[in-house]
């Protein structure tokens, strides 16, 4: 199997164990956490910030929660929701609430296997359990896989980056806005523009 059928089947085995959308009525039902007394005092100050939201914005906050993958995505949203809490406070409850694969340690992983592999087909080369011309066969397969593996990182990390930057930046400039028309007549269509330009970013690469 090569790395990105690998990376593909590990990942669907770690978004499959994600926890499902509850409904409104156990959304605001205190549960059980075993992190440390900081981590659970963060959990229940950003559980407190969720039950003074509407029903439809709750709903709205809990899916999007469940099908961002980043953490810090999240955060943004629930600024832009209103929070002004810490961002230690919001990952904390993403954590315990929604837990995400982490895709980019698994690519990591992928690699330093590889690596692993070729190391032990050079010695196996060099003390004559494989022959030079399949052993290097297989290396150079090997390497082939190595470098897509390290391009899928770099991809990776320059699309969760820039797409970071840029929603950090879309939240300032929305709400630098919304503060400027606040209380003009303005404000109430404004705010549903907003909403929509932020839903419109979420499903951009």
């Amino acid at each position: 199997m090569n790395s990105k059928g690998k990376v593909s089947e590990r990942v669907a085995k770690s978004s499959a164990q994600a926890q499902n959308k509850p409904s409104v009525s156990v959304n605001l039902t205190k549960q059980e956490t075993t992190g440390s007394p900081n981590e659970r005092i963060d959990i229940e100050v950003f559980d407190y910030w969720l039950k003074g939201l509407d029903v439809p914005t709750l709903d709205s906050f809990y899916s999007f929660a469940k099908d961002t993958f980043s953490p810090i995505q999240i955060y943004l949203y629930s600024r832009f929701l209103g929070y002004r809490g810490s961002i230690v406070a919001a990952i904390a409850w993403v954590n315990s609430k929604f837990p995400k694969p982490n895709h980019l340690k698994i690519l990591l992983s992928e690699i330093k296997e590889m690596q692993e592999d070729i190391r032990k087909l050079r010695e196996d080369i060099e003390n004559f359990i494989i022959k030079r011309d399949v052993g290097a066969a297989r290396i150079a397969s090997l390497q082939k896989e190595l470098r897509s593996t390290i391009s899928q990182v770099d991809s990776f990390i320059s699309s969760r980056d820039n797409k970071g930057l840029l929603m950090a930046g879309a939240d300032r400039a929305i709400r630098e806005l919304m503060l400027i028309f606040k209380d003009d007549p303005i404000e109430n269509p404004l705010n549903e523009a907003s909403l929509s330009v932020w839903a419109k970013m979420q499903f951009e690469d």
